[in-house]
């Protein structure tokens, strides 16, 4: 029985800064204008197109987002999903490539025009993802960004096939593995996945609908103290206590968090500690994810967590061993907001009303591998309404509304809007130049491998 002098646990409530952050959302979204673009794009005759050719395929998309939220696998072992994305592409006329640029359940497949020249004609990727998270599957929706993209390439393909003048250009669809945690868009960059292209376009569920929203930088860092081992009673004065110094760093971190911006996170967990309390600690050892918005920021607060992490060591007396980023770290995404107009603008013609940024507050941020690819190239990566407002990606309750009647229809609209953004970019050379010159203001392509050397 339960030692009645110990009490209980208070039951858990909602924090209340969730529904203050949904208030705030409605009053910014109420008094936003819709996003617009001073750009033509594809004539509506295409667009109109593109919404036939998606809706022909709804089915087979939808059967996509439950087959994969059936069928869950984590980081690299997406062995059953890129078989059904690649099954999917090869049903509708792709002949799609398996174990591609190192990885062995990435996915490549590709369409061109006639004539195609890389030298005089564009080339868009649309992305697509499929891990899931280990022991509560497909809670960040990845099904459906899976069905959204071949969904966009399905479409983009039958157009060209309908009329070989539609547009002068190449669409590839990727499917990238391993996003959650192991930062599978870098491996696939380093292997030349995104060479030779003027753009990337991919959608995420969400619990409203976004046309750009923050997504930061993340590290990843593991910090193991070595000190000496002493009995607790007979000879403590012996030892040198390694949780001492952990101890240290996780309040040192959490004093840190009042000199940074809101925005920023540092969190962290500590995993080794001693195994019993008559012996001092020899080992302790904590596993830490640092993020912020921009890659410099991110960089500095980099420094002051190792600089916490350092001190913590000399006052106890013992030494640290600091391993940075086990897998590539996340660069923060970069909207190309030129081409997020485009998108926003057919998620308008499927009734939806994107928010514009600055809507949702930047403190409801995570971290995406995608980041990486948009300081390569010009990238979008919106949000698409899949859940009730407030669902958190990442809980069982989002992991059951990716496999909701509204999955389904986001796999849908989000398929038309990422074909029309494609399509767009790949028929308007205005937009183009615009998307490239937005690109290079912003600071061009980054030497991303080499970043945080």
């Amino acid at each position: 029985m339960p030692d009645p002098h110990l009490g209980s646990a208070p039951d858990p409530v909602p924090s209340p800064y969730l529904a203050v952050l949904e208030r705030q959302t409605a009053r910014r979204a109420a008094a936003s204008s819709p996003v617009t673009s001073p750009h033509d794009g594809a004539p509506p005759a295409q667009h109109e197109a593109l919404a036939a050719h998606v809706d022909a395929v709804g089915d087979d998309l939808c059967a996509l987002v439950h087959d994969l939220h059936a069928h869950p696998e984590t980081a690299y072992e997406e062995h059953h999903a890129a078989a059904a994305f690649a099954d999917l592409l090869t049903r509708h006329g792709y002949a799609p490539q398996v174990d591609v640029h190192g990885l062995a359940t990435a996915v490549r497949a590709e369409v061109a025009s006639p004539g195609f020249d890389p030298d005089r004609h564009r080339t868009v990727a649309v992305l697509g993802e499929y891990d899931a998270l280990p022991g509560i599957g497909h809670a960040c929706g990845h099904n459906v960004i899976a069905a959204t993209a071949v969904g966009a390439a399905v479409a983009l393909r039958r157009l060209l096939g309908e009329d070989p003048d539609a547009f002068e250009g190449r669409v590839v669809v990727l499917g990238t593995p391993a996003e959650e945690g192991h930062t599978g868009k870098e491996h696939l960059a380093r292997a030349g996945a995104f060479d030779g292209l003027d753009a990337a376009v991919m959608c995420h569920p969400y619990g409203a609908d976004v046309a750009d929203q923050v997504w930061l930088g993340r590290r990843v860092a593991t910090a193991t103290w070595t000190g000496l081992p002493a009995h607790a009673s007979a000879q403590p004065f012996c030892g040198r206590n390694a949780l001492d110094a952990a101890s240290l760093a996780y309040q040192g971190i959490g004093l840190l968090r009042q000199q940074v911006p809101p925005v920023d996170r540092v969190h962290a967990v500590i995993t080794e500690g001693g195994t019993r309390p008559s012996v001092i600690p020899a080992t302790a050892r904590m596993d830490l994810y640092v993020r912020s918005p921009h890659p410099e920021t991110l960089v500095d607060l980099s420094r002051r967590v190792e600089d916490v992490l350092r001190g913590a060591a000399l006052m106890a007396g013992v030494s640290l061993d600091l391993q940075w980023d086990e897998h590539p770290p996340s660069l923060p995404v970069r909207t190309n907001e030129a081409l997020t107009a485009r998108w926003a603008l057919a998620q308008q013609r499927r009734g939806r009303a994107p928010y514009p940024a600055g809507v949702v507050s930047e403190t409801l941020a995570a971290s995406t591998d995608f980041g990486n690819v948009s300081y390569r190239l010009p990238g979008i990566h919106p949000l698409i309404k899949v859940a009730e407002p407030g669902t958190a990606l990442h809980t069982p309750e989002f992991a059951a509304a990716a496999a909701s009647p509204e999955a389904e229809r986001a796999a849908v609209d989000g398929a038309y809007g990422l074909a029309c953004a494609a399509l767009d970019l790949l028929v308007d050379d205005d937009l183009a130049a615009a998307v490239r010159h937005e690109f290079e203001e912003s600071g061009g392509a980054v030497d991303v491998a080499r970043y945080f050397d």
